[in-house]
């Protein structure tokens, strides 16, 4: 926008009722948290960002599309943006990113943060299992200085199975054998004093 088309619609705000600049405020609002989230996103490929199709190094800038910027390798011509090979890629409403993760940390379920976020359960079922996926890969080459680990046993999950080799139990339920047993799974979880961590799914 020019500048003297800015300051013409600077001018008109003035004559906006409350109600409509309330309404201007939360769109405002709304394209912030976009613009924040798509400012984390960049940020991937700073550094050692490279190719997603052929690791390449050698890029540049191509335009913008669906606010991201989008870059052009110039060894196998292909063009990406940050997202492209990860979990989140494809997604829409990227808006409402930050405020979904937010509700994942407060434990909220898939309908409570729909309704929270106006969106449909669908909508955040599809992102529970998106920004998982992306936080399962995230973990670090190894574990340095002193580190510490301890394992815990879960029952095994068979959830989403069509076809159980037991009787279906309630949710939280008991194992039917005393101690150790074939129907838990041991899970061993390390840490470092930096707070870096791994866990591996040992049997």
């Amino acid at each position: 926008m020019k500048a003297h088309e800015f300051e013409r619609w600077i001018e008109q705000l003035r004559a906006l009722t409350r109600r409509q600049r309330e309404q201007v405020k939360a769109l405002l609002a709304k394209d912030d948290d976009g613009a924040r989230c798509s400012t984390l996103i960049e940020s991937r490929l700073g550094g050692d960002g490279g190719c997603p199709h052929c690791g390449a190094k050698s890029l540049y800038r191509h335009g913008l599309a669906g606010g991201l910027q989008r870059y052009r390798c110039r060894s196998c011509h292909k063009t990406f943006n940050a997202l492209t090979g990860t979990p989140l890629a494809r997604l829409r409403k990227r808006e409402k990113w930050l405020a979904y993760g937010q509700a994942m940390l407060d434990s909220l379920t898939v309908r409570k943060a729909a309704a929270v976020l106006g969106v449909h359960r669908n909508t955040t079922f599809r992102w529970r299992h998106r920004f998982l996926t992306w936080a399962k890969n995230d973990r670090p080459a190894h574990l340095q200085g002193i580190t510490e680990a301890d394992e815990t046993y879960l029952l095994e999950s068979d959830k989403g199975s069509r076809r159980l080799a037991r009787k279906p139990r309630k949710r939280g339920g008991a194992a039917t054998q005393r101690g150790l047993s074939n129907e838990q799974v041991c899970v061993l979880v390390a840490r470092d004093r930096t707070g870096q961590t791994l866990d591996f799914v040992t049997g």
